[in-house]
């Protein structure tokens, strides 16, 4: 099995980690624009091998593609980096280029990867990647609500103040401060509601929490984060190595589910060796239906900012 991670900065660097450590991977190829970044990387990586037990072979390619060649998932986490006080919308302009181009470069090599959009605003770029490569849409998967989901259980687990561990829950929706939507009804602790352990006030701040974990973590660090992002990534590309069948909210290409069509937006998925193999439909209240459509148009209304005729040319 072998994964190419495109973008050897904190997150791509983190997701390489995670991977070797897991060991499942027979090859990692981390590729950058900065000449010999992702070899340093790579090399630096490979010299922690004998210490913590992997075998996974790690190689870092500033810029050559063909080193790719034969991938069987491709992670996309270039483009520059949300700073403090950015959306990930304002990202847009600069990363659908590098996006698109970082695709083309993959399915040049790699015509039957399956790639993991990780770059911002993230369901706007997985949408780039399908109406520019000519992958089937099981093919493409965005990565956002893994994440969400996972800073959504720590929020939990912190007002719970139990392990992590214990706590089931999901986020769906657009991954963006305003768009995300945390299934706090549907959220466990140990199979028990959560709504039995936490007033409705101590779940809507879980909420808020949650909604902006990416712009507290960038105000602190004056930066994005990298090891959660790293951590979820590693975890999509396992689920798919391994043919786990495992559930995870991504972002996926809609044609009809939830009543949206045409565009990509969190929602569950079962993640296999054919990538997504199911969109799981759940049945929401009123509430929910309400805040999912309010942000698909949130969605919506990013994916108008493409310039498509410009970035397909």
């Amino acid at each position: 099995m072998k994964i190419t991670i495109v973008g050897a900065g904190a997150v791509g660097a983190s997701c390489a980690e995670y991977i070797a450590i897991k060991n499942f991977a027979s090859e990692v190829v981390l590729i950058d624009i900065k000449e010999d970044y992702a070899e340093g990387k790579a090399m630096d990586l490979m010299q922690t091998a004998s210490l913590l037990g992997f075998d996974t072979r790690i190689t870092g390619s500033t810029n050559d593609y063909s080193k790719t060649a034969d991938s069987d998932i491709a992670v996309i986490t270039s483009g520059i980096p949300r700073k403090p006080g950015m959306t990930r919308e304002e990202l847009i302009g600069i990363n659908a280029d590098i996006v698109k181009s970082v695709s083309s470069s993959i399915l040049e090599h790699s015509p039957n990867a399956i790639v993991i959009v990780v770059s911002n605003p993230m369901d706007t770029m997985t949408y780039l990647v399908h109406k520019t490569t000519n992958l089937p849409k099981n093919k493409i998967i965005g990565m956002g609500g893994a994440l969400d989901s996972a800073r959504f259980k720590y929020r939990l687990s912190e007002a719970l103040d139990c392990p992590a561990s214990d706590v089931d829950g999901m986020v769906i929706g657009g991954h963006s401060d305003t768009g995300m939507v945390p299934l706090a009804r549907l959220a466990t602790r140990n199979s028990v509601p959560v709504t039995e352990f936490l007033s409705q006030d101590r779940l809507d701040q879980v909420t808020e929490d949650t909604k902006v974990g990416g712009a507290t973590l960038t105000k602190m660090l004056g930066t994005s984060a990298w090891y959660a992002p790293g951590a979820a990534v590693s975890s999509l590309v396992q689920a798919i190595a391994c043919d786990q069948k495992k559930m995870f909210p991504c972002s996926a290409l809609l044609e009809g589910e939830y009543g949206l069509n045409d565009l990509c937006i969190g929602v569950p998925v079962i993640l296999g060796k054919n990538g997504i193999e199911k969109i799981v439909e759940l049945d929401l209240n009123e509430a929910e239906k309400a805040k999912m459509k309010e942000s698909s148009q949130g969605v919506s209304g990013t994916n108008d900012l493409l310039d498509l005729k410009k970035v397909s040319g």
